[in-house]
Formats: C-alpha cells, structure tokens, sequence
C-alpha cells in the first residue's frame, strides 16, 4: 500500500471556501472573534491578538526601556496570559523590561491559596521572579475574618480598597514604579456601566483610562488588555494550553458588578461590538471642570475643592493619610476609615463569643445564668 501526503492526496477532503481563514485563506478556520465575528485559524489568531495588545501597548507609550515592571498576578485566566504575553513580546519587540510577578494574598481560604498555587507554578514556567504580600501583614486581617465581622454583602467595598493599596506597597516594597494589572474591555465597559448605574460622575471620566496615576505618588498602573475582549483572552489561553486558576472568588456573587456583568453579557449577545463602543463613549465623557475657591484665613491660604457631588475636601489628591501615610485626598485614607470600623466591630465580636471558662470571664457566665 502507497503512502501519500494528505495535502496532496485526492482523496483528503479539503476545506470549503467558506471554512477557510478570512486573513491567510489556506487553513481552516477554527475561531470566530467575539470583537467582529471574523472566522480565523489557530495561527492568525495568535499572531492577531499578540500584535493587537503590542499596538496598544505601543500607541499610549506605556512602557520604556530599562523600566521594571511588576505584572499583577492573581493565577487567573488574565493575568496569566498577560504575563505571559508581555514576557512573549518583550522579547519579540525588545521592549527592554524587567517583569516582576507581585501577588496579592487577601486569605480566602479556598480560593486564593489554591490560585496562589498556580503563581507559584507559573514563576517557574515563565521564569520570573515573584513576590506576595498579605492582607495579614499589612492590616491585620484576612477577607475571611472580615467577612464574619461586617458581613458578606460589603466584602468587595473592603477586597478593592485595601488590595489597590496592597498593590502600592508591594511595588513599593520592590522598588517598582510601574503596576501592570490584566482588566480587559469586558471589565473596563463594566466599570462604565457601574459608575453610569450608580450616578457616580466624578469616576466616569477616569473609568476608560487606560493609564492611571495619583498626584503625589510615584507608582502608576497601566492595562495593556484594554481592548481585548475576554473571550478572546479565554481562547488564547486554551489553545495556548496555559495553566490558570478558574474559580471564581466565593465571595464575587454579592458584587454590584455581577449586575453590571450580567446586564453586558444580554448587550453583547445582541451586539458584539458593545463592549468596544461603551469604552469609545467612555472616552469621550468628558466632565465640567471642578469649581476651586480660595478661603482665606490667618497668615495662609487654602484651596478647598468642591466635588461634583456637592461634598468639600479641605485636602487634594497627593496628600497623605494621617495614620498610615498612604495617598489619600482627606485626613484619614479609606483603608484607614474601613479598618477602625472593622477593629470595633471586632471587639464586640469576641465579647458576644467569648466562651472563656476562668478568671472574671468565669464569674460573668455564671452571674448569667442565675434567675430570681
């Protein structure tokens, strides 16, 4: 029996024209793009979705050359892909970074020790350093004792604000100036759908930045991702066979943002390209300017600022907290606000369940229990 190529074999069923790539038109086409419905093959997507972040990347100068870079790494489908493909381009482009992995421990038990184990993994496929730092070191605290003290439905008002200042001070801590997370366009156009939905104005003009920065601190955050959708992200993951963590966080379903998700999704499945047009319109928002006043006092001027809101900080963005000397554009940061909160509602917590069977704790029980 004669042996042929199948390429060359009569027999072999080629594909029909209709099933080829609509860019190389010589292979299969095994992907519609979700951003513009264009049937591609495995290759051109890859080479598509690489060059498409590399534009973005290049277009908004996001990095230059000598910069240390520290990729927020979560062991997720995003930030995974996102430190391997910025480790892929660097060394295709010659961008002349040196990337960090920084991980943010928050102690959900469940959740982040099993993603942190796909960190760890991923340090080694990639090559890259890695450094974590835990809600336990710098507050005290983990997710899971702050979720038993103030309950399930504020959890993500706590995670987000104390894990954007855990990323500051763990690129601080590794001498970084530069945090690269992996939000892509389904979480930036949710972000708009979530300010609009609230009404909260003063965020819709920085919710599309695809750079961002406080006055005063020297470490910026930029989003490379920023027009990937994230099924593309998804399918590039699996064909590239790369090891993620794709549990979703046990405490994500209460989240205002699930909302804004779901109501996204009904959008898209409608009209794919909502996503790209919601952050175009979010780009394009552009707010009246704030109205300043000067008050005069004693020997010394001060600015106070009036908010979009009608509030009036007597303190502008660059200054520092108080407690924690963390940026914050009043006296006490939030971080701060949140935790003294939390530390009151702790002692109570230990007084309710204090179970203690010596000493006065003894006699208080016992004193309890007695009837007249």
């Amino acid at each position: 029996m004669r042996l042929c190529c199948p390429s060359t074999c009569p027999m072999e069923k080629k594909p029909k024209v209709s099933q080829l790539c609509e860019l190389c038109h010589c292979r299969k086409a095994i992907v519609k793009r979700p951003k513009n419905l264009q049937k591609i093959c495995k290759l051109c997507f890859y080479e598509v979705f690489e060059t498409e972040i590399h534009n973005t990347i290049v277009s908004n100068n996001l990095f230059f050359e000598g910069e240390r870079v520290a990729v927020g790494a979560s062991g997720g489908k995003d930030s995974t892909v996102l430190a391997y493909v910025l480790k892929l381009l660097n060394e295709r482009y010659h961008y002349g970074i040196d990337i960090v992995l920084l991980s943010i421990d928050e102690g959900i038990i469940g959740y982040r020790d099993d993603s942190l184990a796909t960190v760890k993994r991923n340090k080694e496929q990639y090559q890259l350093p890695l450094e974590i730092v835990s809600y336990r070191e710098l507050y005290n605290w983990t997710m899971d004792e702050i979720v038993s003290c103030a309950g399930l439905k504020n959890s993500c008002t706590y995670c987000g604000v104390f894990r954007r200042q855990a990323l500051d001070r763990g690129a601080a801590k590794l001498g970084i100036n530069h945090v690269v997370t992996g939000h892509n366009a389904d979480d930036m156009a949710e972000t708009v759908l979530m300010n609009l939905l609230r009404g909260d104005v003063a965020r819709l003009e920085k919710s599309t930045s695809i750079m961002t920065s406080s006055v005063g601190s020297p470490i910026k955050r930029s989003k490379p991702f920023k027009y990937s959708y994230q099924k593309e992200i998804v399918l590039y993951a699996h064909y590239k066979k790369l090891d993620y963590f794709s549990t979703e966080c046990s405490y994500a379903p209460e989240a205002f943002r699930g909302t804004a998700r779901e109501l996204m999704k009904n959008l898209e499945s409608i009209r794919p390209s909502c996503i790209i047009d919601i952050i175009h319109s979010g780009e394009n928002l552009v707010l009246k300017p704030k109205k300043v006043r000067k008050q005069f006092r004693k020997k010394d001027v001060t600015e106070v600022e009036v908010r979009s809101d009608g509030s009036v900080s007597l303190f502008k963005d660059g200054n520092r907290c108080e407690r924690c000397g963390y940026l914050s554009s009043n006296r006490i940061c939030k971080a701060c606000t949140l935790l003294e909160g939390l530390e009151k509602n702790r002692a109570k917590l230990k007084i309710d369940t204090d179970t203690s069977t010596d000493g006065a704790a003894k006699t208080t029980r016992e004193l309890e229990q007695l009837s007249f």
